[in-house]
């Protein structure tokens, strides 16, 4: 077998796993299978998931920005906690981005994203949807364990409650973006159907489309990426665009082809495709500029 095959099989192994089963062991049975023993699909494993410990685009100390971890409440008695960076010359008030985590939960590399956003001068914050259960442990395995077992319909409360918030934050002027990736492309869909005219616009990265009924109650613009080889999300996406457009909601909507699920991530190194992200990375900003303005 070719190891492009390999490597393609591979990944979707790995999708359907971290997507659909969440069963480790049979997994790496599947996987071992494929790459021909144990030591070869360790070794592939490392290639196709993402590596916590890769290094940032933006350092964390970065001069530019201030950064802080930070907490709001979603009620009396529950607490939402995130991850916040803005320019460090920020002068008033900037529009903000909220940035959604992936089914892995806050991590380093969606706080690298909400400085990136950052130097690009938003008020960005990352929050946690893990905060009710401790926050994201570490273990990318238990995060997907967890955020598989969130009530979704409080999760989109809070992703609500979030977007108040920051309308009345401080150093924001009152409009609202939401960037999500996967799990959390899926929760900028359906934060633009619950949140009315609370958010500005959202941005969804390979994020599984809500029911197209649902599209009537959109009044955010939406920029909607989506991975040719992603057919798991694919499917959902033309129904969901189709009936934005009927809706007459503004939706730009983006296929890449030949690259996959989570092709923007770039700690995973067989699945970033550094031209279909810097591409889609390029339009992300000019749609947030053209409608946070």
């Amino acid at each position: 077998m070719h190891p492009d095959d390999i490597t393609a099989r591979a990944i979707a192994l790995y999708d359907r796993f971290t997507h659909d089963t969440h069963d480790r062991r049979a997994f790496m049975a599947d996987l071992t299978k494929l790459a021909g023993g144990s030591a070869a699909a360790g070794a592939l494993l490392a290639t196709i998931a993402a590596d916590p410990a890769a290094a940032a685009i933006v350092a964390p100390d970065d001069k530019r920005l201030k950064t802080s971890n930070v907490r709001w409440k979603m009620s009396e008695t529950r607490l939402m906690h995130g991850y916040m960076a803005l320019p460090a010359n920020a002068r008033g008030r900037q529009s903000s981005v909220m940035v959604i985590h992936e089914n892995r939960g806050l991590n380093d590399h969606i706080r690298d994203i909400a400085r990136r956003i950052a130097l690009a001068g938003y008020v960005a914050l990352a929050p946690d949807f893990l905060s009710g259960n401790g926050g994201t442990p570490g273990d990318p395995d238990a995060a997907r364990t967890l955020i598989g077992q969130l009530d979704l319909t409080q999760a989109v409360a809070d992703a609500v409650a979030t977007t108040r918030w920051l309308r009345n934050n401080r150093f924001a002027s009152g409009k609202v973006a939401a960037l999500g990736f996967c799990w959390g492309g899926a929760m900028v869909n359906r934060l633009a159907i619950a949140a009315g005219d609370l958010l500005t616009a959202g941005v969804a990265f390979y994020g599984p489309a809500p029911d197209p009924a649902e599209a009537l109650r959109v009044r955010a613009a939406l920029l909607l990426h989506y991975a040719g080889l992603d057919d798991r999300v694919n499917r959902t996406a033309r129904p969901w665009i189709d009936a934005l457009k009927a809706a007459h909601v503004p939706v730009d909507a983006y296929d890449y082809p030949g690259v996959n699920h989570a092709f923007n991530n770039d700690t995973s190194a067989d699945r970033y495709d550094k031209a279909a992200a810097d591409l889609a990375w390029d339009r992300t900003l000019a749609f947030l500029k053209d409608r946070l303005s």
